[in-house]
């Protein structure tokens, strides 16, 4: 579990975040440590590109169910392409050396009816066990809920416990992909 402060414009002093302007908040998790959630701004694309960059290979294998090596510029327009409705994106950020790293991030986008998203989190290898997930998936979620969408989906690999054991958490249900035996499907309806 987190705790959660939300804060809104106009900026406020967040402790060692400095001065944040929108909508975000300061979680606390698991472990004590504090991580700042916002929304993804376009001055992100570089700090999204060292995030993949330095997931492991599985880590990255499972984000994107196969080898992604170098981050293209088309896959990082892809990424970043986010409009606050049909596409949400959430970062989370903790001071490293001075300055902002991303070490998680949660995202949905909606399918061609504009009915169900397909969602994702994905948590960098040290930040891992934390609860910072959770953290993620609970604004998405969320902002889900409030944008009318019925439902949000995952498609991941069968092997992959941590995903089960989050989705089964936060209340997906779980079924194999009728497509492909090596994948599963986690549904939360909204």
């Amino acid at each position: 579990m987190t705790a959660s402060t939300r804060t809104q414009t106009p900026p406020v002093d967040s402790h060692a975040f400095g001065a944040i302007e929108g909508d975000h908040w300061i979680e606390m998790l698991e472990d004590g440590t504090h991580v700042l959630i916002r929304p993804l701004r376009p001055d992100d694309r570089e700090r999204e590109r060292r995030f993949i960059q330095r997931l492991s290979p599985a880590s990255r294998r499972r984000r994107f169910l196969g080898e992604v090596g170098e981050v293209s510029p088309a896959l990082l327009d892809q990424l970043m392409n986010v409009d606050h409705h049909d596409t949400m994106a959430f970062v989370a950020l903790v001071h490293d050396n001075g300055e902002l790293r991303e070490v998680g991030i949660s995202r949905y986008g909606a399918d061609r009816e504009g009915e169900r998203c397909e969602c994702a989190v994905t948590v960098a290898d040290d930040w891992r066990h934390r609860g910072l997930a959770v953290a993620l998936m609970h604004h998405l979620i969320a902002v889900a809920r409030h944008e009318g969408f019925k439902a949000l989906y995952s498609i991941d690999s069968a092997e992959n416990d941590d995903m089960r054991d989050l989705a089964g958490y936060l209340g997906f249900a779980r079924s194999p992909d009728p497509n492909d035996p090596t994948l599963a499907i986690h549904t939360l309806r909204l």
